[in-house]
């Protein structure tokens, strides 16, 4: 629980410090003069509960009742059904049935290729971590 307490609060912060980020991006870049209160907070709102779902959801991998298959693919299903309901409630996604595809395609394409960087990643550091105890006299 303290994990997943600790996790929230840092996912709450980096998704407001991002929303914010991005809404200062959209101004100087954009050359803005005035922003849409309304969407502003539905947009800050997004990206705050989307930094605390990105924190706390992978926390089925250190779920050690679980295989990595089952763990991925609750992971999986987690992030896509919450984040694709997110975005397409707040207008992150356009409507329509070829966005929604092109929507489910990008978010698999990126899901994999996320997943894949993590296990080469971790299966490296198991490895140096197995070939420093090797070591040990």
């Amino acid at each position: 629980m303290k994990t997943f307490l600790y996790r929230s609060m840092i996912g709450l912060f980096f998704g407001g410090f991002f929303g914010v980020m991005l809404t200062f991006a959209a101004i100087y870049f954009g050359n803005l003069e005035t922003l849409d209160s309304a969407l502003f907070v539905k947009n800050a709102l997004g990206s705050i509960f989307c930094g605390w779902l990105f924190t706390v959801s992978p926390l089925y991998f250190e779920m050690e009742s679980l295989t990595l298959p089952k763990q991925t693919a609750l992971h999986f299903v987690t992030v896509m059904i919450v984040y694709g309901v997110l975005a397409y409630g707040i207008g992150w996604m356009p409507q329509g049935v070829g966005n929604l595809l092109l929507f489910i395609a990008s978010m698999l394409i990126g899901y994999i290729i996320i997943w894949t960087c993590f296990y080469f990643y971790f299966k490296n550091e198991s490895k140096k971590m197995n070939d420093d105890l090797q070591h040990i006299k």
